[in-house]
Formats: structure tokens, sequence, C-alpha cells
């Protein structure tokens, strides 16, 4: 299956961050449902205060990605971080939050309906605030 950028639907555009979300990607098994998922998003942005409410105020959701361009860093739970960049493979475990060191482009694989949650809780905390 090929699909274009432009045709993977916006979830989400707030000043700093475009979330794209194809569901229905694929199968992964024990996983179940997958999405392919394309994020755009500015140096600064910070995900925690997106995360807060969800368990441990963390995205509770695994991601297997690539970055197209700029740099991230991840801290878990346990307050361990791990920075990635232009051209690095990922994979971030459940329960995490994400800071943009520089603007970046990251393409993501996602278990659909656990990241669909977590989807649907930043666009809940952006349209209360």
């Amino acid at each position: 299956m090929r699909v274009a950028k432009d045709d993977v639907e916006v979830r989400m555009a707030i000043p700093g961050a475009v979330i794209r979300q194809r569901r229905g990607f694929g199968d992964a098994g024990a996983f179940g449902t997958i999405s392919g998922e394309y994020f755009t998003l500015a140096a600064g942005v910070d995900t925690t205060p997106l995360f807060q409410g969800l368990e441990g105020d963390l995205c509770q959701c695994p991601h297997w990605g690539f970055v197209l361009s700029g740099q991230l860093t991840t801290t878990d739970a346990g307050g361990a971080r791990e920075t990635v960049g232009a051209h690095d493979l990922f994979y971030w475990p459940s329960g995490h939050n994400v800071k943009v060191d520089a603007d970046a482009e990251i393409v993501m694989f996602s278990p659909q309906r656990e990241h669909s949650h977590v989807i649907e809780h930043m666009i809940g905390k952006v349209s209360a605030g």
C-alpha cells in the first residue's frame, strides 16, 4: 500500500504541530491494526501538558519510526532520556513524553487503538484550553 503524505488525514493541527494519522494501515498481529503517522513538529513543542490525565501523564502507546529531519528527546517515567535525530530509526515504548529540540518531521507506526486514544486525548486538551 502506498499513501502520499498529503493523503494522510490531519487529525490535529495546532501552532507548532501537525499530526497526520492513516488508520487501518496494516495488521500487526498481537498489536492488532496499526496506523501510519506523519508528524511535523516545531522546536520547543513539549507533549507533557497534552498527556496530562493519561496514565502516569505519559503516552501509553509504543511507536516505531524514522526521523526524516530534526531532533527529539523522549523522557520515560523513570526520567531516562533518549535523543533521536535525522535519519535515526527509533522505538519508543509505552510511558513517554516527547520534547522537540529542533524542527522535526517523523514517520511512525503505532497500534491504532492505543494511539487513537492518545490523539483524541490531546485533541480534547487543546479544545478545552
